[in-house]
């Protein structure tokens, strides 16, 4: 299957290239039955004294007494994450009904962090450990005493009590992936700080810039050290080294290389599980299912056990990637950069590396938000690797050259530097930062970017021409966790007569790939004739209702969903968000109304949210954006694309490839964009519609 490619061959600097490598690095006690991990034999409390960051905990009590701040160092592997907030409990923090928050950048992290300490706590899941991410909270406000987030999560409990004053210690964990909302969280606890003496704050990571953060939060304006407020400490981390190796050439397909990788470690490579980084849900799922065709059996007939890890993917699927590794199988786990520092996978011994990541793009002039497949930093290549030395000596595989590692940034820009800011403006928004221009960002954003956020959240009627947030609709926008145009788009589809329809809608949008999408053969042709009884002619989004619709009507049954070459745990998945985003309308008193297929309502309910993202057929033959004037394509899957060209369409996602694609299309009538935004379409409508 593979003869047409160019295997991927590494050599290891000043060594010999060679998959039959040395194995004199394996820790002879290391266990090679059923879990893969050097302590499988300890009890829990053992574990927890063998890890690096024990032999620090009174040091991390003490500072903590001492300074307001703490930023702490500490590389893969220390055991910050899970332990820290533990020594906090146990060393008294959390009387008095308070409790200790744990912030972390993707939920997936937050679920299996607390399900993790409330194992060691040897408590229920919930209880004196819990957690609340987006669309789903499992804690007790009387009993929870450690509560793991997302960032978001805090953000909006910042909107209900701005003091923070049911926490007494805040720990903002895998600070140096920099999202947007890590700088704003860490911008507005500096403010909290100040006025509230009594909170603490642990800022960790595994690759930060110590020196900025500890002047970030730093007080002490003068000369005198023992008047600092912020103290940086720093713990030792991977418990074994890791061999680093590269490829002679570069590869053609870095999807193929690592289904190549993952076969030759099978074959030539002692006991250990594998983890392979890929760019997104697509090519996680192709390798995936390019790895599960293959069966092989190596010379100890071991058997391969393929998991697939991304953002979207159901909360039960992704739990599945911590669970112990059977007898008799090698776990191998495909994911996205998810699993380069959130999350903690046992087992790892080997890592393979295909060298870029999907990032996500603001560009002011286009005013579009696009998702950017770029090559990583250098910072992010070291934590892709460290993740092969948790159990014993490791072995990363770089699926690049030496020479091109060299050529990488230090380090991937913070998010808020890159992204689209009308999400992270409006909470500020509703926070009480009135001139957003003027916060004190860890990173200030592109002035730029500001200004073109602030006018987007003027066009939809989130602001005021003040810029207050209106109400109810601004101060409404603001408590939904999704994008603005969304939101708007749900607020106002009571209006409409629709709640019901945009509830599916939204949150299908929220998963990514609900077709499965077959590779060739008679597989591929029956998936698109399947995917045609979906289709209609108003376009993807009212295609994916039809999908949720029928969905339903077949009892949510995963036959039927084979059947169709549906992806029935993207649709379990938004059944889970629907249930959720249900209930916040309900709080808000926005009627649920079906338009009983309307298909009209539907489409102006859409527009009425989001109409920023319009697009017109140019006389030329190609689309372009009514804000920015930038040339797009209608994506190949799209359901428009084999069609006749419609004159106006809206889109949710922009997309970089060989060319800029727009996803997820609706097509809309010029008189809608007039009637719903016609101070925003009279002047584009005169001047370009008339080609």
């Amino acid at each position: 299957m593979f003869s047409s490619i160019v295997k991927p061959r590494f050599l290891k600097p000043g060594e010999r290239s060679t998959w039959e490598e040395d194995k004199s690095d394996i820790d002879p006690n290391y266990a090679t039955s059923f879990v893969y991990n050097p302590h499988v034999s300890l009890s829990l409390e053992q574990q927890r004294e063998r890890l690096p960051v024990f032999r620090n905990r009174n040091h991390i009590l003490y500072l903590l007494e001492k300074f307001q701040t703490l930023v702490l160092v500490g590389e893969t592997g220390c055991g910050k994450s899970t332990q820290v907030p533990q020594y906090l409990l146990e060393a008294g923090w959390g009387g008095d009904g308070k409790v200790i928050g744990i912030t972390e950048p993707r939920r997936v992290a937050a679920t299996s962090l607390a399900t993790r300490v409330a194992e060691e706590k040897g408590c229920l899941l919930g209880q004196t450990v819990g957690y609340s991410i987006r669309f789903d909270d499992c804690f007790d406000p009387q009993q929870t005493k450690i509560k793991y987030m997302t960032e978001g999560i805090l953000l909006r409990e910042m909107m209900a009590d701005p003091l923070l004053r049911s926490y007494c210690v805040i720990m903002l964990d895998e600070v140096h992936e920099r999202t947007l909302y890590t700088d704003i969280v860490m911008g507005l606890l500096k403010k909290i700080l100040r006025k509230q003496k009594n909170l603490k704050l642990v800022v960790a990571s595994a690759t930060v810039d110590a020196e900025q953060l500890y002047n970030f939060f730093n007080n002490n304006s003068s000369k005198d050290k023992s008047k600092d407020t912020a103290v940086i400490m720093s713990v030792e981390g991977r418990l074994y080294p890791v061999n680093i190796y590269y490829v002679k050439e570069p590869v053609p397909d870095y999807v193929k290389a690592v289904v190549e990788t993952v076969i030759k470690i099978h074959e030539y490579e002692p006991l250990g599980d594998v983890l392979a980084f890929l760019t997104g849900q697509e090519e996680v799922d192709r390798a995936v299912k390019l790895l599960k065709e293959q069966e092989i059996e190596n010379k100890d007939n071991l058997k391969l056990l393929v998991l697939p890890m991304y953002g979207s993917l159901p909360n039960a699927e992704q739990l599945k990637v911590f669970r112990s590794t059977p007898r008799g199988l090698r776990k191998v786990v495909i994911a996205t950069n998810i699993a380069e520092t959130s999350i903690t996978i046992s087992g790892i011994v080997y890592v393979i590396d295909c060298g870029f990541v999907k990032l996500r793009w603001f560009n002011p002039d286009a005013h579009t938000d696009s998702l950017v497949v770029v090559p990583i930093s250098q910072a992010s290549a070291e934590q892709r690797a460290g993740r092969a030395g948790r159990v014993r000596s490791g072995k990363a595989y770089r699926l690049y050259t030496e020479a091109e590692y060299d050529k990488l940034a230090e380090a991937t820009p913070p998010e808020m530097q890159r992204t689209e800011l009308s999400m992270a403006v409006l909470q500020l928004k509703a926070l009480g930062i009135d001139n957003v221009l003027r916060f004190n960002f860890p990173s200030p954003p592109p002035a730029r970017n500001l200004q073109s956020a602030l006018e987007l959240l003027f066009a939809i009627g989130a602001i005021d021409s003040d810029g207050q947030l209106t109400e109810p609709v601004g101060l409404t926008m603001a408590e939904f966790p999704m994008n603005p145009l969304y939101s708007k788009t749900l607020i106002t589809s009571g209006e409409f007569g629709c709640s019901e329809e945009m509830l599916s809608i939204i949150a299908l949008l929220q998963v990514q790939n609900v077709f499965t999408k077959p590779t060739g053969g008679q597989a591929a042709i029956k998936a698109r004739v399947a995917k045609r009884k979906f289709e209609v002619e108003e376009g993807d989004l009212l295609t994916l209702l039809n999908v949720y619709t029928a969905y339903i009507k077949h009892n949510m049954a995963k036959d039927w969903c084979n059947k169709y070459f549906l992806n029935y745990k993207g649709l379990c998945r938004t059944h889970e968000i629907r249930t959720q985003m249900l209930r916040l309308l309900q709080r808000f008193n926005i009627p649920i109304i079906s338009c009983e297929g309307n298909a009209e309502k539907v489409c102006k309910s859409i527009t009425a949210g989001l109409f920023p993202n319009a697009a017109y057929l140019h006389y030329t033959g190609v689309y372009k954006t009514v804000r920015g004037d930038q040339e797009l394509h209608i994506y190949p899957s799209s359901v428009l694309y084999t069609l006749e060209q419609p004159k106006w369409l809206l889109f949710c996602e922009v997309v970089h490839t060989d060319r800029v694609y727009m996803k997820d299309l609706t097509v809309v009538q010029p008189s809608w964009l007039e009637e719903l935004a016609p101070h925003f379409y009279e002047k584009t409508i005169d001047r370009d519609y008339s080609h």
